[in-house]
């Protein structure tokens, strides 16, 4: 497996456990309140911190885990990077222009900032699963 594939398989496990592990202790703070009272600030900037922290761990692991195959990026590996950050990139701009038209609908801070995080948790999920299946059938 590539050092580059496997950034992708870590980066889409990242991504949904970070989330998972915020929506669950989001849940778990409601307590039976609406979800726009919960605060939610702390737990999202913990939940990205931590992505953040093992995104990094995880690219040592695979520079390590790589090292006897190298860790040569060729054209195929830059290609295939390219396209699975297009491909994911459209979650950002749905997710930009999501939080616009919530703004705008006046509507909770709340629910404009978890449809930021939701768009940018599935724009690193469908990029690195773009990328993971670029390498196992090819890049057209």
């Amino acid at each position: 497996m590539a050092f580059e594939e496997k950034r992708a398989w870590s980066m889409a496990i990242i991504a949904v456990v970070g989330y998972a592990v915020y929506v669950l202790v989001l849940l778990g703070r409601a307590a039976g309140r609406p979800l726009a009272e919960v605060p939610y600030a702390s737990t999202a900037l913990w939940t990205i911190g931590m992505g953040i922290v093992a995104g990094i761990l995880s690219g040592i692991w695979a520079g390590i885990a790589s090292r006897e195959e190298g860790l040569q990026v060729d054209e195929r590996d830059r290609g295939i990077g390219r396209f699975g950050e297009y491909v994911g990139q459209s979650f950002v701009v749905i997710g930009g222009v999501s939080a616009m038209v919530l703004a705008m609908a006046e509507v909770a801070h709340f629910w404009i900032a978890n449809v930021l995080y939701l768009c940018f948790v599935l724009s690193a999920v469908l990029g690195s699963v773009t990328k993971i299946v670029a390498y196992r059938r090819g890049l057209q």
